[in-house]
């Protein structure tokens, strides 16, 4: 009975170490590289849903000025460009 339970505890223990290696392995990957200049720009624009009240903030677009984005089957509400 003693055996079983050291092996059963050493088996344990290498699943766990396994799986905190390939977590940490997966943190280790590099950031991948933006997208090409030219298809998305920064912008800060934030919208608000005129029925509901929820709010977006736009970070890139494809266009300096892009179309409103639509919620609630609406187009929503520009508040304020954050500069």
């Amino acid at each position: 009975m003693q055996v079983f339970n050291v092996i059963l505890a050493v088996i344990v223990g290498l699943i766990i170490f396994r799986s905190g290696l390939a977590m940490l392995r997966g943190l280790a990957r590099p950031v991948p590289e933006p997208p090409p200049s030219g298809e998305l720009r920064k912008v800060k624009i934030a919208y608000r849903c005129s029925l509901c009240g929820a709010e977006v903030r736009m970070t890139i677009a494809p266009h300096e000025d892009p179309a409103p984005p639509r919620h609630c089957l609406e187009d929503m509400d520009l508040v304020a460009p954050i500069e």
